[in-house]
C-alpha cells in the first residue's frame, strides 16, 4: 500500500516535471531589439548595503546601456552602510556627470529594509515603469532596452526576469547555479500557466501605477523578505493576466552565489520564511507539493533499505522523479549559459530532497529569524 502511494507520488512529479519541460520549450525566446522610439521613462532603483566590492560593476554596466541616457534615471538608496558604498555610488555619479541620485534611508519605522528602501525610491522617482535589481549584480548592454519594449504591450503589468550566478570555481556554488536555476525556470512556467508563484527582485520590473493601485508593499511591509513575490502576487489578482516572464538571454542578470554554507543558509532561510505568508493559494500548494515530493523520496529510500518495500519499486520512484527532472534542468542550464554544469546535475538531484526537506521543516519552526548583511531580521 505504501509503496503504491509513494510510486503514484513520483509519478504525478514526473508529469508535473514534464508538464514544465513543455510549457518552458514552448515559451518564446526573445531575440529582437526593435529600432524604435522608446515610449517609457524608467526608473532603476538599486537598493544597497555594503556592496563596495560589487556596485562598481552595476554602475558601469547601466552606464553602457543601449537605452537613451535621458530615458532612464538610477537611483541607489544606501541601507546605512558601514563601508565605501555610499562614496563609490557618489563619486562615480560626480566623475561621470550622471543625473543619478543617492539617497539615504533615514526610515526604520518598516521592518523590512529592502521594502523601505525601494518605497522610498519610488517616491521621489520620475518613470513610468520601475526596474528593480541589486547592488551584487551585472547586467547586458541591451537590459533596459528589451525589458522597456515589452511594456509596448498595454496589458503587461509586472515583467520576471532571468537571474543566474556568475561562473564560479568551486562545487557548493556550481550545484548553487544549477538549484537557483530550477526556481527561475519554475518561476518562469508558472507564470506562463497563470498562476505566478516566484521571481526575483534582482530582475523585476512593473509600472509604477499598479504599484500604488495595489498600494505597493502593504499587508506585508512587517516581513523582511518578499519586496518581489508579495508584489507580483498582488499584481496578479488585480490583473490575472498582466504578469510576464521574459526569457531572453540579452536580460539575464548575473549575481553571486554564496561562498559558505553560513550566508547560504541565511540566504534561504530568509526565502523559506516567506511561504507561511503568501495571500493566495496557488504558491502554498506548489510549495507543499514539492516538498512532499522531494520528502518521498527520503522515505522511500528509507523504506527501501529496510526491506519494507521491495528494491526495484524504490528504483521505480527515483526513475520517475530524477528522469524528467534531469531534463528539465538541463534545458534551463543551457539556456542561462552553464551547459557546462550539466555533468553536476545528478548530484544535485541526490542532495535536493535533504535541502528541501531540510529547509521546508525549519520554515515551520517558530524561530524565523536570521542574519542578513549584518543585521537580525525576521
Amino acid at each position: 500500500m505504501i509503496a503504491n502511494i509513494l510510486i503514484l507520488t513520483a509519478l504525478t512529479y514526473f508529469i508535473f516535471t514534464c508538464v514544465l519541460i513543455i510549457i518552458w520549450l514552448r515559451l518564446k525566446v526573445n531575440t529582437e531589439t526593435f529600432a524604435r522610439k522608446p515610449l517609457h521613462k524608467i526608473s532603476v532603483i538599486i537598493p544597497v548595503r555594503n556592496e563596495e566590492e560589487n556596485i562598481a560593476q552595476l554602475l558601469n554596466d547601466l552606464k553602457n546601456q543601449t537605452f537613451p541616457a535621458e530615458l532612464f534615471e538610477v537611483l541607489v538608496v544606501d541601507d546605512s552602510s558601514s563601508d565605501k558604498t555610499a562614496s563609490i555610488v557618489q563619486d562615480f555619479i560626480h566623475e561621470n556627470t550622471l543625473r543619478w541620485k543617492l539617497i539615504s534611508q533615514t526610515d526604520f519605522s518598516v521592518a523590512s529594509p529592502k521594502k523601505r528602501a525601494i518605497q522610498l525610491a519610488i517616491d521621489k522617482c520620475s518613470g513610468d515603469i520601475i526596474i528593480t535589481t541589486d547592488g551584487d549584480c551585472s547586467l547586458g548592454k541591451y537590459w533596459l532596452q528589451k525589458i522597456e519594449q515589452v511594456f509596448d504591450n498595454q496589458d503587461i503589468i509586472l515583467v520576471s526576469s532571468p537571474v543566474t550566478f556568475w561562473a564560479e570555481g568551486n562545487l557548493f556554488q556550481k550545484l548553487q547555479t544549477i538549484e537557483f536555476g530550477s526556481l527561475v525556470a519554475s518561476g518562469a512556467c508558472s507564470i506562463a500557466m497563470g498562476f505566478p508563484s516566484m521571481c526575483n527582485g534582482a530582475n523585476l520590473a512593473y509600472r509604477k501605477e499598479a504599484f500604488f493601485e495595489v498600494e505597493g508593499f502593504s499587508g506585508n511591509d512587517e516581513l523582511a523578505s518578499g519586496d518581489d513575490e508579495f508584489l507580483m502576487h498582488k499584481i496578479a489578482q488585480k490583473h490575472p493576466n498582466g504578469i510576464h516572464f521574459l526569457q531572453d538571454k540579452d536580460v539575464i542578470v548575473r549575481t553571486k552565489a554564496q561562498n559558505n554554507w553560513n550566508k547560504f543558509y541565511a540566504q534561504r532561510k530568509r526565502w523559506a520564511s516567506k511561504w507561511s505568508h503568501y495571500q493566495i493559494i496557488s504558491p502554498k500548494i506548489l510549495a507543499i507539493f514539492i516538498f512532499l515530493s522531494n520528502f518521498s523520496i527520503l522515505v522511500s529510500a528509507v523504506l527501501a533499505f529496510s526491506q519494507t518495500i521491495d528494491f526495484n519499486e524504490f528504483l521505480t520512484i527515483i526513475s520517475l522523479k530524477f528522469s524528467s527532472e534531469f531534463i528539465f534542468l538541463s534545458l534551463v542550464c543551457n539556456f542561462l549559459g552553464h551547459s557546462s554544469k550539466i555533468i553536476l546535475i545528478p548530484f544535485t538531484q541526490i542532495i535536493y530532497p535533504f535541502y528541501v526537506t531540510f529547509f521546508g521543516l525549519l520554515a515551520q519552526g517558530k524561530n524565523k529569524k536570521y542574519e542578513w548583511k549584518g543585521r537580525l531580521l525576521k
